[in-house]
């Protein structure tokens, strides 16, 4: 089986231990985490080839970095050095209405400073069948947003399937453009999108009608994203399929999680699931993005299976401590099949 690439940054995730807040610590707890490596892992846990493209220093929180991505069989081989640093994000867990709040310190990081012509994209796409990005990308830097571009371009030329997260992130726009400036020329030429109602809302002004996010309460009606979806895929002719994640905020420890797929004219819905007592939810749409790709890997023609597949990779997850989402096909597929009990496996 071909391999899948991706392409993003990836940081060190400095996150308060036990629910403290960012002014009650003395230590914080360090990891690794970025969407487009956090995919790379979920499906190297499903044994998909993989191989990680981004630009880090020579430094050793660096080679702490690869060491780590390595521990879970991800590719690293073509990974680029240079720059003076990786970036850090700042992580503070919120507890039932305390909103988690995620700071960032990752201006002038190394992939910040990438420029167009410092990856071979040709290269890096020998024997890959699918490419994976994210909005968090062109919204680091001008550079960042022309590498990608490159990417998307080399694999349309190769016939690589292209798919994209849309990930709003308003904190990272900084620098001269807007999201809704810079992201359309980069997904039209995306086959497989995925986002959630914020992302199609602050980015294309597409959003389903009486719907509040603030004000769900928990229940999702999935078939207000019918519209969303189309009109999606009006606007851009090339994708295949659109995606949209369903969250329900009850609160910051109990959610409902779902999704629903456009394809051909026909919406599949998932299963919704009632998290209640979240460990982590930083990366469950990645963990939905890892289990998706997989699913539409292994089950070309079973979209339905694809999507449930997705969420229910991404609805453990939620039960995970850090980025990566650590589980197998085994574990999902239990819970797939109705297995949610939790009782020791021995």
């Amino acid at each position: 089986m071909k391999k899948v690439v991706t392409f993003g940054e990836i940081m060190l995730r400095l996150a308060t231990p036990d629910y403290l807040r960012f002014s009650q610590v003395t230590a914080f707890s360090a990891t690794f985490g970025g969407g487009e490596a956090n995919v790379a892992v979920s499906l190297s846990n499903y044994g998909i080839d993989t191989d990680f493209i981004t630009r880090l220093p020579n430094n050793d929180i660096a080679e702490s970095c690869l060491m780590n991505l390595r521990s879970h069989r991800v590719g690293v081989s073509n990974i680029v050095r240079g720059g003076e640093r990786i970036g850090i994000y700042f992580l503070e867990t919120g507890a039932v209405a305390r909103a988690s709040k995620v700071i960032y310190d990752r201006a002038n990081s190394s992939i910040a400073t990438i420029e167009k012509g410092m990856i071979d994209w040709k290269e890096v796409f020998k024997e890959a069948q699918w490419f994976h990005w994210t909005g968090i990308t062109p919204a680091i830097s001008q550079g960042a947003a022309d590498v990608c571009m490159e990417a998307i371009q080399t694999a349309n030329k190769l016939g690589i399937t292209v798919s994209c997260d849309l990930n709003y992130r308003k904190n990272l726009w900084k620098y001269g453009k807007k999201a809704a400036e810079a992201m359309p020329s980069l997904v039209e030429g995306c086959d497989i999108i995925l986002g959630n109602e914020e992302d199609c809302e602050k980015v294309f002004g597409i959003k389903p009608e009486g719907f509040d996010v603030a004000a769900n309460g928990g229940e999702v009606d999935a078939s207000l994203f019918d519209s969303v979806c189309t009109q999606m895929m009006q606007l851009f002719p090339r994708c295949q399929k659109m995606i949209v994640t369903l969250r329900g905020a009850i609160n910051a420890n109990h959610n409902t999680w779902g999704g629903v797929l456009l394809s051909n004219g026909s919406l599949k819905q998932s299963q919704r699931y009632d998290i209640t007592h979240i460990v982590d939810r930083v990366g469950g749409g990645d963990s939905f993005m890892g289990g998706l790709i997989y699913g539409l890997i292994t089950w070309p023609d079973d979209d339905q299976r694809a999507l449930d597949f997705a969420v229910a990779a991404s609805c453990l997850k939620h039960t995970i401590y850090g980025d990566f989402n650590l589980v197998t096909v085994p574990e999902v597929e239990a819970l797939l099949k109705g297995d949610s009990s939790g009782r020791v496996v021995r």
